[in-house]
């Protein structure tokens, strides 16, 4: 649930992000804000499919650079 959200946890009014995927792959604060960039252009992009195919390379990207443990 996203907290104070007065909407049914199965009718949620927005979404809720944690970091604990990207700080186990050793992610500090600028990766997350490139992290967090990457997220707020997929949302004003959402149907745009040259622009979602360019971050989806940036997402690859990140994710070599910082692979799973």
């Amino acid at each position: 649930m996203i907290p104070y959200d007065t909407r049914k946890p199965l009718d949620p009014s927005g979404i809720r992000l944690g970091t604990p995927a990207i700080t186990t792959r050793g992610m500090k604060e600028v990766a997350a804000r490139q992290v967090a960039e990457i997220i707020i252009k997929a949302l004003h992009n959402y149907n745009n499919d040259d622009a979602l195919a360019q971050l989806k390379k940036e997402v690859k990207k990140i994710c070599e650079h910082y692979p799973l443990p």
